[in-house]
């Protein structure tokens, strides 16, 4: 049945059939075949079908969230009993929204230096995919916000407060600046990340509030690429203190403290609420728990 459960959880994410059917290795007729047999020992219709996929009866919502619960039980299982055997093996697949993927690598790299045997896969995603695919088992853990958008059922991880500077030229207007408030911010001209990320989001509420209108000159859903039009002296952002300082700055550029309000944002680990976790992302979570610890160490030491 594992297999039939996996069939159906790939075709609520591809909403497709066939792409469906391409995600787990069968031919479209395999994987039809599969759900109508689920559905018949069942003794309910799960897929509403006409020529195409169409969605799920409400019986076959229900029957989503038990195949996520049983398909993730199942791949505990096997990792616990690999693990007793092996030690930690596998690949862990995370998710973080773009302002938080520069501190990634303050996981991982402990992580690995315990566990030589764990390979990661990255992604960089906004924070409805991260929720959409630790969801749908896509991947193993996300890096997100954790306090400013329903997080649904997951387990959470704080590691660090997110506050913002406006990146600008030294000789900007506001370049001289030791503090800048987010009225003056507003009468900027920006370059942000695009509408679907979090951090715009925050950012042009922040910017309302302080009366502007947010009409960015260049959006991108790349940090990098913001970053790297910054960098040219004519361009200015807003960005995350954090990452700030992990991209670096020249001698031309100013990372200048955005006050009145200064707004503070918590980022973290969110992972799967369910118990028990597989062995990767419990190591994982015990790693993040470390990494946290030594982060707010840290922060009090330098306030």
């Amino acid at each position: 049945m594992l297999d039939k459960l996996e069939y159906l959880m790939a075709l609520s994410r591809e909403r497709h059939f066939g792409r469906a059917a391409e995600t787990c290795g069968v031919t479209q007729p395999t994987l039809s075949a599969g759900i109508k047999q689920l559905e018949e020992q069942l003794g309910v219709l799960l897929v509403q079908r006409g020529s195409r996929f169409i969605g799920f009866t409400p019986e076959g919502e229900r029957t989503l969230d038990w195949a996520r619960r049983i398909v993730s039980d199942s791949r505990a299982m096997r990792q616990e009993i690999s693990a007793l055997k092996r030690g930690l093996t596998g690949r862990l697949k995370i998710a973080a929204i773009p302002t938080a993927l520069a501190m990634v690598a303050a996981i991982t790299t402990p992580y690995r230096a315990r566990h030589r045997d764990v390979r990661f896969t990255i992604l960089s995603q906004n924070s409805i995919q991260v929720l959409t695919q630790l969801e749908n088992l896509e991947i193993d853990a996300g890096i997100t916000y954790l306090d400013n958008e329903p997080l649904g059922r997951v387990n959470t991880v704080p590691l660090y407060q997110e506050r913002y500077q406006l990146l600008t030229s030294a000789d900007a207007p506001l370049g001289n600046r030791e503090r800048v408030t987010w009225t003056e911010v507003a009468k900027v001209p920006l370059c942000l990340l695009t509408p679907d990320m979090q951090n715009r989001r925050i950012i042009d509420e922040l910017l309302r509030a302080a009366g502007g209108d947010p009409q960015p000159t260049l959006e991108s859903n790349s940090v990098v690429v913001l970053f790297a039009h910054v960098r040219t002296g004519r361009w200015a952002t807003v960005m995350p203190s954090k990452l700030a300082e992990t991209l670096g700055l020249t001698d031309t550029i100013r990372a200048i403290p955005i006050v009145d309000p200064e707004a503070v944002h918590t980022i973290g680990l969110v992972v799967p609420a369910r118990e028990p976790m597989t062995p990767l992302t419990a190591a994982l979570v015990a790693q993040a728990k470390q990494v946290a610890k030594t982060m707010n160490e840290t922060a009090l030491a330098s306030a």
